[in-house]
């Protein structure tokens, strides 16, 4: 048996869809029209470097001694760059998504309610996309001059996994759903950031709600007959695959510091990194998801 072969036998999900299955992704299907172009749901005259990109709780080293010392300038700053990097992880895991939704479309015969939300949920990655693309354009001078490194593990898998496995699902949820529960933290606080910040994050959340529920379903569907012992196997794997997602979307590497004017960025890095208050933050936002996957047999901590 091939690497593929084996790979699609040990995470593969049954393809035959239940009727509840159909219902919610007729369901999806409608709640997705009509569409509403994000481009244009964004208050971007209003973007400026002179605010808050995300609320002083959701910055890295909110709690720690040395973030007090900082100036308010300072501390914006940061923001922008952090909110830059968590923008910048998106754009990879929406180009990820929408590659291996165009891919299955290609080699896969489906139902057409399957492929009708297939194809709402890749016009809907890509109006995020552009979003993101148009705020880093528009961030001018704060562009980072890096790119987006930060998986390994996750990235060979959400590209090889079959695209019915459970595997690829999850790996969809927690790039949906952990993210997403930091644009609701931003959300909720409205009136500490910037407008176009605001609008930014609640297009967002509420597509990504349908993308999320359609995540959790297909779990469901794959693991409904796992034994045991391919629990404890996915357990072993998605939990790798959670510390990289958090370590992406949470934990900014030395260069964020370093381009916010923080320097040495490795030693701003290890303060987040030992900060409890982020600690914390990160089992607030990363709990949901956990605790439907533990309700499917999965021993899971992003620790």
């Amino acid at each position: 048996m091939g690497r593929m072969d084996s790979i699609h036998a040990t995470f593969a999900r049954p393809s035959v869809a239940t009727q509840g299955d159909s219902q919610l992704i007729d369901q999806l299907s409608r709640n997705s029209s009509p569409y509403h172009d994000p481009l244009l749901r964004v208050r971007w005259e209003q973007l400026n470097q002179n605010s808050f990109w995300l609320p002083e709780p959701a910055i890295s080293l909110y709690g720690c001694p040395e973030y007090d010392k900082l100036s308010l300038e300072q501390r914006k700053t940061l923001s922008q760059f952090e909110f830059l990097n968590f923008i910048e992880a998106g754009i990879w895991l929406e180009s990820l998504f929408m590659e291996r939704i165009a891919r299955s479309l290609g080699k896969q015969a489906r139902n057409l309610a399957e492929v009708t939300y297939h194809l709402h949920e890749m016009r809907e990655e890509a109006g995020h996309s552009l979003m993101f693309v148009e705020l880093l354009r528009r961030s001018g001078p704060l562009l980072p001059n890096t790119r987006f490194h930060r998986f390994d593990i996750s990235n060979v898998l959400a590209r090889i996994a079959p695209f019915e496995s459970v595997i690829f699902w999850t790996a969809v949820l927690i790039g949906e759903e952990v993210p997403d529960r930091m644009n609701r933290f931003v959300r909720k606080h409205q009136d500490a950031v910037n407008p176009a910040i605001f609008d930014i994050v609640s297009v967002h959340i509420i597509d990504e709600a349908r993308h999320i529920a359609h995540a959790k379903d297909s779990i469901a569907q794959a693991l409904s007959n796992a034994s045991p012992l391919k629990r404890r196997l996915l357990s072993a794997i998605i939990n790798r695959m959670i510390r990289e997602f958090v370590r992406a979307f949470y934990l900014p590497g030395a260069h964020i510091y370093e381009m916010a004017g923080l320097a040495p960025g490795t030693a701003w890095a290890q303060r987040a990194r030992n900060n409890l208050h982020r600690s914390s933050f990160i089992h607030q936002c990363t709990e949901p998801t956990l605790r439907t996957l533990r309700g499917h047999g999965l021993q899971l901590d992003w620790k």
